[in-house]
């Protein structure tokens, strides 16, 4: 599954280039509690259909209601004076849940409030270009001129607020977020199959033929190669995540070194406390590595849940890459290794048995 936004504008682009009538919405502010943030977007063909989303689906309803033909069969207002299709002309604002009632009525959280632009019949031309360059991995910025309609687009480095400021509505894009997995095992089936339904375009890695052969979830790009080589050809930016998963040092450690140095938004791996402190032991005595240079490598990966098997434990770390992703700070009581400290403090190292086991039991041991 692809990013959403690029979901909706594709849509929105086969619609005008069909020759029908379409609008997109944008969700420009809002008050109080929202079920969707601002910059959410949500393309309307004439026919009724709707790809993407701006509230729970009651706005959504509205919107299909007053401005496609859905409503009624013909371009005539209805009994309340209203034309069931989509209009000509500039944008227009509109505002949703000003009132208890209408808050009720929409399905708005208690005091909430939204106001979305909708801009009626977007430029195929110009919608074309912006999924072009989305599809290359630039980030772009769109500009819609309230008054008129009239569109400009630009590539910039780093992601935007949406701004609005009563001429100008600008709204930044982003291509896919990338997830490159090291290792093709059953925990990283659970995972990538989790971050596709996330809007994550996912390439895993692993030299392992065995391994390979035996991967079963489509949609995701397989690559032979040694895991070092693939980061650096990967061409990591800040909206894209390496995981390491096989529990080899001959395959994480490589792959670990590449992506540290990198905008990654986010870089782990897999494995028990003792074997995350290990590994960061190999990287300062054998590669030149410091504990500030590993400050931003993330391990035992994931958030405490309990986790003991292959799919919890990837639940356990895509809620922590969505997390990071987001910008939501986790307590430190929520990171497995803290966590089981408290629970559970490490023995030392010449007391434990040789790391064996399920995959399970190396996370979370």
């Amino acid at each position: 599954m692809e990013n959403l936004d690029l979901t909706v504008l594709r849509h929105l682009l086969q619609w005008r280039r069909d020759g029908r009538r379409a609008l997109l919405a944008t969700v420009i502010r809002t008050w109080g509690s929202s079920p969707r943030p601002v910059g959410s977007i949500m393309a309307l063909c004439e026919t009724g259909a709707v790809v993407g989303s701006v509230s729970g689906g009651c706005i959504e309803d509205d919107l299909v209601w007053r401005y496609s033909r859905a409503a009624t069969p013909a371009e005539a207002p209805a009994a309340d004076g209203i034309t069931h299709a989509i209009p000509e002309g500039p944008p227009e604002r509109v505002t949703y849940g000003v009132t208890a009632d209408e808050a009720h009525r929409f399905g708005l959280p208690c005091g909430g409030t939204l106001e979305l632009l909708l801009e009626f019949n977007p430029d195929a031309d110009a919608l074309a270009a912006l999924i072009s360059a989305l599809g290359t991995g630039q980030l772009m910025r769109r500009d819609t001129e309230i008054a008129t309609g009239r569109v400009s687009q630009q590539p910039i480095e780093r992601p935007m607020p949406l701004s609005d400021d009563g001429v100008w509505l600008r709204n930044s894009f982003g291509p896919e977020y990338r997830m490159l997995l090291i290792g093709a095992g059953q925990l990283a089936e659970y995972l990538a199959t989790m971050a596709l339904f996330c809007g994550f375009a996912v390439t895993v890695c692993d030299p392992r033929e065995e391994y390979r052969g035996s991967w079963s979830v489509p949609g995701v790009s397989l690559l032979p190669g040694m895991p070092d080589d693939v980061v650096r050809e990967f061409l990591v930016d800040r909206r894209t995540c390496v995981i390491a998963l096989t529990h080899d040092p001959k395959l994480d450690d490589l792959a670990l070194l590449e992506a540290i140095g990198s905008e990654a938004f986010y870089v782990g791996a897999i494995g028990s406390r003792r074997n995350n402190a290990a590994r960061r032991a190999r990287l300062i005595e054998h590669f030149g590595q410091t504990e500030e240079s590993l400050a931003s490598l993330r391990g035992p990966v994931g958030i405490y849940i309990g986790s003991k098997t292959p799919p919890e434990i990837a639940v356990s770390i895509m809620s922590e890459v969505l997390a990071v992703k987001n910008g939501v700070p986790l307590p430190r009581d929520m990171q497995v290794g803290t966590a089981k400290n408290t629970l559970q403090p490490a023995a030392p190292a010449g007391d434990q048995p040789p790391v064996c086991g399920s995959p399970a039991t190396r996370h979370l041991s």
